[in-house]
């Protein structure tokens, strides 16, 4: 129910981006997340928590995030400067990355805790919620402390007239154009390496839950391993010849692992596709922020995201619908080819993007 507010209202969430001052709108979407994790909170604690309440805060949060996303992604620049942009991308992406496995790590070890001491799972639950929503306090307050000036443009078109705009200028921007196509594409097809991960575990390696955590563990030490070296490159040459190489690689990269029946090999290839996946996803998010003109970001943003994260739902569903047909190495296989293919026909025939 949460990415279903964010496919539908994160291109008007660019617009608002480019209408209005970028740090309220930002400032606004975490207190609204920090309210839905708080009212949960209540809700467990109270024990009338009822699935629809669930839904209906999880649509909030949705909501929350597909505004909140374009303003963040187009304060970025306006924050460290188009010289530290991609550096500033990979040290977030670090962050992001270890709180997506150590969030989870810590939730389930206070839980853990809190039922030796004899809480009930749901007051259990209401603290780790309660956590959580407490947290966003930290990000509310430097979000306040924050100075950056941004001036939003004239108002002259219609809310629906100003995204028609970013849509026109997405499509008159062939690179632009080509950039999103690409990121969409990455995830559509690079992110089944991770959906089907499950079921590498259980049926091709006979692992179980234990087995399946280490191979998660190994691609997300491969993510951080590939977020900082883009930190270390930094802004560099040729950063769009060296998206589409990697993206080749990471293709065959998963064509390896799929055809491999040797766990530690397994994991080797997961770590170094992990690395490459990282680069991939970071220089194209800074590629995409480095061409898009300030005016204009929110709404080149709002659609760099749909296609981003709209790719990975959608592969997810694909990949998974197929594995449920035919075996899920042969699946990944042809999603890694695909990949492959889709980097190495922009290498030759995307000179724009090649010569970033």
């Amino acid at each position: 129910m949460q990415q279903v507010p964010i496919l539908l209202f994160t291109l008007i969430g660019g617009v608002v981006a480019d209408r209005y001052d970028r740090r309220r709108t930002l400032l606004t979407s975490k207190c609204v997340q920090m309210f839905s994790a708080c009212m949960l909170a209540i809700l467990l604690y109270t024990g009338v928590v009822e699935i629809w309440h669930i839904l209906a805060l999880s649509f909030l949060t949705g909501c929350a995030q597909s505004f909140g996303g374009p303003a963040y992604q187009s304060l970025i620049p306006s924050i460290v400067g188009k010289e530290d942009l991609t550096n500033a991308i990979a040290l977030n992406s670090i962050q992001f990355n270890i709180a997506r496995f150590i969030g989870p790590l810590l939730a389930g070890a206070a839980l853990a805790m809190l039922g030796r001491w004899g809480l009930p799972e749901a007051s259990a639950m209401s603290v780790i919620f309660s956590i959580n929503g407490l947290s966003f306090l930290v990000v509310i307050m430097a979000l306040m402390s924050l100075r950056v000036k941004h001036v939003p443009g004239m108002r002259t078109h219609s809310l629906f007239q100003e995204l028609q705009i970013g849509l026109a200028y997405v499509r008159r921007e062939k690179t632009v154009l080509g950039l999103l196509v690409l990121s969409g594409l990455a995830t559509f097809l690079g992110f089944p390496l991770i959906t089907l991960l499950p079921v590498f575990a259980k049926d091709v390696f006979g692992q179980g839950v234990e087995g399946y955590s280490t191979l998660m563990a190994f691609s997300g030490a491969g993510a951080i391993v590939g977020a900082l070296i883009v930190a270390w490159l930094g802004k560099h040459g040729r950063m769009g010849l060296t998206t589409l190489l990697l993206m080749t690689v990471y293709g065959v990269l998963v064509i390896l692992f799929a055809t491999s029946r040797s766990i530690w090999l397994s994991h080797v290839l997961l770590f170094v596709a992990g690395t490459c996946q990282m680069i991939v996803f970071s220089t194209l998010i800074s590629l995409v922020q480095l061409i898009a003109p300030n005016e204009m970001r929110g709404r080149v943003m709002s659609i760099y995201l749909v296609a981003f994260r709209g790719g990975m739902p959608l592969g997810s569903l694909v990949s998974g619908y197929l594995a449920s047909l035919v075996p899920a190495p042969i699946v990944l296989g042809v999603t890694g080819g695909l990949l492959s293919m889709v980097g190495l026909g922009y290498l030759i025939r995307s000179r724009n993007i090649r010569q970033l």
